[in-house]
């Protein structure tokens, strides 16, 4: 859905992706814009899967469930398009249980994704979101209402997004947005796929910032979600064309450059990881 607007690990998301231009491959392989009023075949659907809704409907949904079929930017959840949000169960979500993909070791330490609690989090997440070089890119800044409404939002959703602390060598020290991409409106502005997973990032302290550390964690984190996630062949990305640092800390992760894309609050650059290059970029 993926701000550290002076370092190397800022995806922020954009508000309610609208429809617009749609990258759409060219005879070269690479994007092109076309009207989404006269091509609707290059993006999914935005629906829940069946079996997801059939979870409610017989009132088996649990934490232990990770069977999740086939998730910028964070606020485009409430877009029209979209089914109407039910309550999620605790501990379910479309991305085949993030809470527990579990620690991997890094260059840096071993570190871990921990959905966000909002009493336990909420004040941590505002203190970073106002910091001004992370606030000219998430525009969550302001009152910790403002924050506490988009966690709550998120949390409150169907599981297509969900908002994590990054502990590092147990110490919180970033704040991560998991999403489904294909699900997401976002997916009307590039040719998604199904399972495509998207991240959003921000590194929290100063301290942590420009010295790598967000490029070894992008990459960390885009393996552990192809790995956790095996129906899933790519990890998005969609920061603004205007944080370079951003753009080249996806890049030194592994990331190709894939597209321009016009979202509503932002011109972003669409970058893909993909499974078939692990290990190779």
């Amino acid at each position: 859905m993926s701000a550290d607007a002076t370092a190397d690990a800022v995806s922020a998301p954009s508000p309610d992706v609208g429809t617009g231009p749609c990258p759409a491959p060219g005879e070269d392989g690479t994007a092109r814009c076309t009207d989404r009023s006269t091509d609707h075949e290059d993006t999914l659907d935005l629906r829940l899967p069946d079996e997801f809704v059939a979870r409610f409907e017989t009132g088996r949904p649990g934490a232990g469930d990770t069977d999740a079929e086939d998730g910028p930017g964070p606020q485009s959840r409430g877009d029209s398009t979209a089914p109407p949000a039910s309550p999620t169960p605790a501990g379910y979500d479309l991305l085949d249980g993030v809470a527990g993909w579990g620690p991997i070791a890094t260059p840096v330490g071993v570190f871990q994704l921990v959905p966000v609690r909002v009493e336990r989090d909420l004040a941590l997440v505002c203190r970073w979101m106002n910091d001004p070089a992370v606030a000219a890119f998430w525009e969550l800044a302001g009152p910790q209402n403002v924050t506490e409404d988009h966690l709550r939002s998120q949390l409150a959703d169907d599981g297509r997004s969900v908002p994590c602390l990054g502990v590092l060598e147990g110490t919180p020290m970033s704040y991560w947005e998991v999403y489904r991409a294909d699900l997401d409106p976002l997916a009307r502005h590039y040719p998604a796929r199904p399972h495509d997973t998207g991240i959003h990032l921000l590194i929290g302290a100063v301290a942590d910032r420009g010295r790598g550390l967000g490029s070894t964690l992008l990459r960390a984190v885009a393996d552990l979600a192809l790995d956790r996630r095996p129906a899933c062949a790519r990890v998005i990305a969609e920061p603004d064309l205007r944080n370079i640092r951003s753009v080249t800390a996806f890049l030194s992760a592994g990331f190709r450059f894939s597209a321009e894309v016009d979202l509503p609050a932002k011109r972003a650059a669409l970058m893909i990881r993909d499974r078939s290059l692990r290990g190779l970029l």
